[in-house]
Formats: structure tokens, sequence, C-alpha cells
């Protein structure tokens, strides 16, 4: 089946704030390695074409990680960037005219086909899609001379991934200059001037970046 929907998987972590000798999304988790399980979750979405994106330099550990586990997904792979911002650009030179784009972590093993499906559907109503969540803690905003203050939770939204965009959008959005600015791709689009909707996120997809976030994934599944 011919797919109109591109999943662009950036995994470009090296494990220094995990303490491990091996980038992060290669560990362990419940068995196989996590970015085996982040690009399996999108695979099992009908429609589906999934780009990885992977530094050069880790290409073949990734190669030699399926061999041993017998892995061989019907992917393509593109090379990181020198920031996520180039990495995602360089997994959209890879599209093939699919309706929608979803820029996804790596370190996002355990988001669920819901949110997912959810996601890619609501895009392609609005155009954008980003799963957020509200912020279940009290929240203080620090200014560059170290002053703080309290700020009403209620406006804070805590964002994930996958963040999904009508495809002429997001590519248009990638076009434009880099700035440091850009901290996801809700946030280069929004600087074309294009409205972001926010969907539903999921509590269980965490971003895997600590040793305490591993241990967490593993009491999920």
């Amino acid at each position: 089946m011919e797919s109109d929907k591109l999943a662009i998987i950036v995994a470009g972590g090296s494990g220094q704030r995990m303490g491990a000798a091996i980038p992060k999304q290669f560990l362990d988790l419940g068995g196989r390695p996590v970015l085996m399980r982040t690009i399996d979750a999108f695979l099992q979405i009908e429609g589906m074409r999934v780009v990885l994106v992977l530094p050069h330099a880790q290409r073949a550990a990734w190669d030699e990680l399926c061999a041993r586990h017998s892995y061989a997904p019907n992917i393509d792979i593109a090379n990181g960037g020198e920031t996520r911002f180039h990495s995602v650009k360089n997994g959209i030179a890879l599209w093939r005219g699919e309706r929608l784009i979803g820029v996804h972590d790596g370190v996002r093993p355990l988001v669920s086909q819901e949110t997912i499906a959810r996601c890619y559907a609501e895009a392609d109503t609005f155009g954008t899609a980003v799963p957020a969540l509200p912020s279940v803690e009290s929240v203080r905003l620090v200014a560059s001379d170290g002053s703080n203050r309290a700020i009403d939770r209620r406006e804070v939204m805590l964002i994930q991934t996958p963040q999904v965009f009508n495809s002429e959008m997001l590519i248009s959005a990638y076009n434009q200059p880099f700035t440091p600015l850009f901290t996801d791709d809700a946030s280069v689009v929004e600087a074309t001037g294009k409205p972001i909707h926010l969907t539903l996120g999921q509590h269980g997809n965490i971003k895997l970046t600590t040793p305490d976030d591993m241990r967490a994934a593993e009491a999920m599944l």
C-alpha cells in the first residue's frame, strides 16, 4: 500500500546524561534496543513510512545491533546534522510526497498506537498536531538576572512528540534559516506565522534521558 504518512525518527543522543557507554537509543529496554521499539511503534500504523535520522558515526553500531537482533525494518536512513534542526531537514529531504509528516524522538519508545493515530488524524484536520500534557507541578519563570516568579501552571503545557504537520507546511518551515530559538518542530513552524494545534499527550510517552527514565520505562513495560 502506498504511504500517505511519513514519520521522521530522530536519534542522535550520546548517552552522556544517561551515564552509558553507548548512545541511549541503543540501550536495552526489556530485551530489545530502545530505537527498535520506537521504530516498530510507527511501522504498525497503516500507510506509514519511516525515515530514521542517525549520526553517520553511529551507523556501524546500528548495523551491528540489527544483525544481532535479526532486525530488518523497511525504512530509509538519513545522516544526522549539526543540530536537531539540521537532522530533521536531512530527513525531510527523503520525502516522497506523503500528505503528512511527523517528527518523533528516537528515545520515546513507549508512544502508543492511539497517540500516533490521533496526532496524524488531527494534523490531517488542522494542519498541525502537537501532543501536550498540562503541568502538575508548580512552575516558576527564571529571568536572565537570576530572579524568578511564579506563573499559573494552567498556562503551561509539557510538549511531546510525534509532532505532525501538513507536509507542505513543514517543508516550507524548514527552508527558513536556522536559529537557536528552534527547540522543536512546532517552534520552527510557528516562526512562519502558522498556529499550532495542541492535542492530548500521553503520560507514558516519556523521553529516556536519565537512568531514572530507563527504570520507569522498564516498570511500564
